[in-house]
């Protein structure tokens, strides 16, 4: 397993938000959805990305910008302008004043904006929910990433904007799989340019003693590995395989292992199907307690508590 596949096989938008935003100056919103991870793509035009305490950043036909929530940001024509817009968890939008503007500025199937010969058209996509997007990769990115389209592949863009405003059976499937696609694409792109800033186990990969370990432990989570039984592995000493990957990684081989098996533990809670004794069993924990133990210690929060939030219960009748 490759480092973008073990990293990239989390994104899942079963959720996704999608909307096509047509807007025409002066115009500015300010989003605070609260999603975990968003991608904004600028299909004509251009706006200006403007993250609460960081420098703004101009994106033109064809850029892209991934953003981790859930801090707020601004979208607008200028950097300076005041928005006239506000999104809120869940979607909603309103005035300045509060006013409802969901009704006054939809434009037809998740089209949203000023109206349809706009001179700038915006694509969003947002991961709403932390279950759909492993913890991995949210630690690996930046808070704000932007690429111009001479630094990634955008054939799926098109695709995209076609499909975003289509009404067909399984549709929302359709776009969550595309949006997924689109992710991946521009990740790809971000982990290999000179500007990103990869984690350490990302670069590791390619080193002959600890990259073999990486894969193990990222293939087999749930086998009960041991610093020496790794080593075997890989074919070098306990002490080597210890300091090298410490070196590279930034942490022991153990304390990233169970990084791993609790980002998947997290993303497995978000099915209300499975039982904490299922999950337990499936990333290498004996038994529930100890999953819930650990998964406590080294998250701050119960199982449990962790499940109401990426799959709550649904309100009784």
């Amino acid at each position: 397993m490759d480092p973008l596949t073990s990293l990239l096989e989390g994104p899942r938008a079963r959720g996704a938000f999608l909307l096509r935003a047509l807007l025409s100056a002066p115009w500015g919103v300010r989003v605070r959805d609260e999603a975990p991870l968003t991608l904004l793509c600028v299909v004509r035009g251009s706006a200006w990305l403007v993250p609460d305490g960081a420098p703004p950043r101009l994106l033109t036909a064809g850029s892209v910008a991934v953003l981790r929530g859930p801090a707020p940001y601004r979208v607008a024509d200028h950097p300076e302008r005041a928005p006239n817009a506000e999104i809120l968890p869940g979607g909603c939008s309103v005035g300045p004043d509060g006013t409802d503007l969901c009704e006054t500025l939809d434009l037809g199937t998740r089209t949203w904006g000023t109206g349809p010969e706009a001179t700038d058209e915006l694509l969003i996509g947002t991961y709403p929910f932390p279950s759909e997007v492993t913890g991995g990769l949210l630690h690996a990115l930046p808070p704000v990433l932007s690429l111009t389209p001479h630094e990634w592949d955008h054939a799926l863009l098109p695709l995209l904007g076609t499909e975003i405003t289509r009404e067909a059976p399984a549709q929302d499937v359709v776009l969550g799989r595309v949006l997924d696609l689109l992710l991946i694409s521009v990740l790809r792109a971000w982990f290999e340019s000179p500007r990103s800033e990869p984690p350490g186990w990302y670069l590791a990969h390619a080193d002959p003693v600890v990259g073999p370990a990486l894969r193990l432990l990222h293939e087999h989570p749930a086998h009960p590995w041991t610093v020496a039984g790794l080593a075997a592995k890989v074919g070098v000493s306990r002490a080597a395989l210890a300091r090298r990957f410490s070196e590279l990684v930034g942490r022991p081989p153990m304390a990233h292992l169970t990084d791993r098996r609790l980002d998947l533990a997290a993303e497995l809670l978000g099915d209300p199907t499975s039982t904490l004794a299922s999950v337990a069993r499936q990333v290498g924990y004996g038994s529930a307690f100890a999953l819930s133990t650990a998964f406590k210690r080294e998250r701050g929060i119960s199982p449990r508590d962790h499940r109401q939030v990426v799959a709550p219960e649904p309100d009784g009748p």
